[in-house]
């Protein structure tokens, strides 16, 4: 069922909620998907993007990596690279951000939760949890996909450093077709370039 905006107005009401609970278990994690959010919206206003679609494409970069909850410590405060069974762990927040949106239990949050689960889908069809392609992504999810990943390269992390954006650009481009959807990188490879969220250029 699409969500109305009363519905959508409710879901922003839990996802507040949830916002406060992944803060208490993860600061990083939680001020990352502030920075999705606006992203995400810029990312969707450049694509002509408004109203009831745009509010719902925000709540998909609000709930993205709310599954990191269910995280094992160990796993998701780990200073270092992560283990091939460390990963596994890792890339099934998806699935359970998925369940834990679905739980909210509001007509019309299904299709927020399919982006939710659908983030980490690869445009080729290489990614997970179900490895779909191109068309078959959700759109919030492509859209999701991109701008999480520019925001995770450009934030330092505890095992590499904060990337500059002609060497963030540079590999997404690098990624075009493979993970992300051709055109929506274009279209934010246009809009990047004047956001106040664009990484240092040096």
């Amino acid at each position: 069922m699409r969500p109305t905006n009363k519905t959508l107005i409710a879901i922003s009401c839990y996802g507040r909620v949830l916002s406060k609970a992944l803060d208490e278990r993860d600061s990083g994690t939680r001020r990352h998907c502030d920075r999705v959010i606006e992203l995400a919206g810029s990312l969707g206003r450049a694509c002509g993007i408004d109203g009831h679609a745009l509010r719902q494409l925000r709540l998909c970069g609000l709930f993205h990596d709310i599954g990191k909850i269910g995280i094992p410590d160990r796993v998701l405060h780990k200073p270092g690279e992560l283990a091939e069974n460390e990963w596994e762990e890792m890339r099934s927040h998806p699935e359970r951000g998925q369940r834990i949106v679905e739980a909210i239990g509001v007509d019309g949050t299904e299709e927020i939760a399919r982006g939710v689960r659908h983030h980490h889908e690869h445009f080729d069809g290489g990614g997970y949890p179900d490895g779909l392609a191109g068309e078959d992504i959700p759109y919030v999810a492509r859209m999701v996909a991109i701008v999480d990943a520019y925001d995770a390269m450009a934030m330092p992390r505890p095992y590499h450093r904060g990337r500059t954006h002609d060497e963030i650009m540079a590999v997404m481009r690098a990624e075009t077709g493979r993970i992300f959807d051709p055109y929506l990188l274009a279209r934010f490879a246009d809009m990047i370039v004047n956001s106040n969220r664009k990484a240092p250029t040096a």
